[in-house]
């Protein structure tokens, strides 16, 4: 018996045998690449922290070039000497502490639950460094980072990265002219934890001030750059016990 094509009823059926089939094999296409999406973060997330400890591959004054894949897991245990979980001023080492979700933790730490809070230390050229995971709010959606400190909590680099900033405006905030004016800024005001602001009103263009815990603003991305200071201020706060007992004057 020939089936008529042309009634409602055979559309129908047809576009839900469709819609299964389909759905179907997209479920086994992303079932069978999420070994290697995993990977991909996990890898990424090496590179960002190894990034924010100036380990990198830049060369030209504007590059933002990280360690290849393929060498981001030896050199991330070649400078990553200690995985840490924060909790007040209590610091333990705990594998993989660098793939606990950040965004979580933070978000518990501030509601005054126990959280803990990852931090990984580092050694380059014979130099100790602090690095702390940092999430907030941009703009349009979530940004996140990472902020490197020595004994002194100055800071020794960052890396942020935004989820849906504007092009040429708010995401320039992973442009390295905007990262680099980090490096130098003191997250503390003599004894007093400030954070770093980016500021809008901070005339100091080529940031050759290095006292004053600012650095100048993103041109048209003022939302964007607020983030960056409230999500530098807030999530380091969090680590502040802790910091207080390993940082010298």
């Amino acid at each position: 018996m020939a089936i008529n094509t042309e009634k409602n009823s055979y559309t129908v059926i047809f576009a839900v045998l469709m819609v299964i089939v389909v759905g179907s094999l997209l479920a086994f296409v992303a079932s069978g690449l999420k070994p290697k999406i995993v990977e991909n973060e996990r890898f990424e997330k090496q590179q960002n922290i190894l990034y924010a400890m100036g380990v990198d591959e830049n060369t030209g004054e504007g590059d933002v070039t990280f360690i290849p894949t393929t060498q981001v897991e030896g050199e991330f245990s070649q400078y990553i000497t200690k995985q840490m979980v924060v909790t007040g001023s209590t610091a333990t080492e705990k594998d993989n502490a660098y793939l606990i979700d950040v965004q979580k933790a933070l978000a518990k730490a501030k509601s005054g639950e126990d959280a803990e809070l990852p931090l990984l230390i580092g050694e380059k050229d014979g130099k100790t460094f602090y690095i702390i995971p940092m999430f907030g709010k941009g703009l349009w959606d979530a940004i996140w980072g990472y902020i490197s400190l020595d004994d002194q909590m100055v800071v020794q680099g960052v890396y942020f990265d935004h989820r849906g900033e504007t092009p040429g405006l708010g995401a320039n905030i992973k442009q390295r002219f905007f990262m680099d004016d980090f490096k130098g800024e003191s997250i503390m005001d003599g004894n007093n934890y400030v954070g770093i602001s980016v500021a809008k009103g901070n005339n100091d263009p080529l940031n050759n001030d290095k006292e004053d815990n600012e650095v100048d603003a993103l041109a048209g991305a003022t939302i964007t750059g607020n983030g960056v200071s409230a999500m530098i201020k807030e999530s380091v706060k969090l680590y502040k016990p802790y910091l207080q007992t390993i940082r010298k004057n």
